[in-house]
């Protein structure tokens, strides 16, 4: 009997792990997107981005003006600016950067955007809850946590490759339903002729910008399965010296 409760007291710890882990994956991927998007106070990212695609030469702007535009625009989808309106030179002219159809999808995506950081915080905070809650029980924490943790990423390792290989394949498509998931009306589709944003933000920027997200979220994976690894090694020594 004693043996039959240590082994469901095993499998439910290993379940909590694996929910703990899950949970701390997402918000690793959504912080990787925000560090990603705003990791670089000065935007640099984006300078070079719009020298790549001659960005100035389709809006009639110098790239000063340009990051003064992007400058307000990251600010107001953060949260530190109220309404997207900018007046500036171009195209020749003095007007407004943004039309109301650009403020409507770029509200949509403030709130899409600001709604990720806030279920990051909760996935983070569940997944810390869960973690105490196993060092509180005195589980095996420090050797199931790693376990849990490797096998998610071994399901996204999965679902990353199908999603790398189809964006590959077709990113104008897989950018299309996307929209379409997230979005339920077709405001986001711009017409470059009338609408200077599409040509700030051409789909070549968009690409480059999940690739970079990627590439942060595999770096922060990295170096949190090697603090793992580094944890339970101690952890180990620790045992055979007493």
């Amino acid at each position: 009997m004693m043996k039959r409760e240590g082994k469901g007291k095993e499998a439910a710890a290993s379940l909590a792990c694996a929910l703990a882990m899950l949970l701390l994956v997402l918000a690793i991927l959504l912080t990787s997107f925000q560090l990603a998007v705003y990791g670089d106070s000065d935007y640099r990212f984006y300078e070079k981005e719009y020298q790549k695609y001659h960005v100035t030469d389709a809006l009639g702007m110098e790239l000063e003006d340009v990051m003064i535009v992007t400058d307000y625009m990251m600010d107001y989808l953060i949260g530190r600016e109220e309404e997207l309106s900018v007046v500036t030179e171009v195209d020749g002219r003095t007007q407004d950067f943004f039309n109301d159809q650009d403020r409507f999808h770029m509200g949509e995506v403030k709130d899409l955007f600001l709604g990720g950081l806030r279920l990051r915080n909760i996935c983070a905070a569940v997944s810390l809850f869960i973690i105490m809650g196993l060092i509180a029980m005195k589980m095996d924490w420090i050797h199931l946590l790693p376990k849990a943790f490797f096998r998610a990423v071994i399901l996204l390792a999965a679902t990353g490759l199908v999603l790398g290989i189809a964006f590959s394949v077709d990113f104008t498509r897989c950018f299309t339903i996307f929209h379409e998931i997230f979005f339920d009306n077709d405001l986001w589709m711009f017409n470059p002729s009338e609408d200077y944003m599409i040509r700030m933000l051409p789909e070549g920027f968009f690409f480059d910008m999940v690739v970079r997200i990627g590439m942060t979220f595999i770096g922060m994976m990295a170096a949190f399965g090697a603090a793992l690894l580094i944890l339970r090694k101690y952890s180990d020594c620790r045992r055979k010296e007493k």
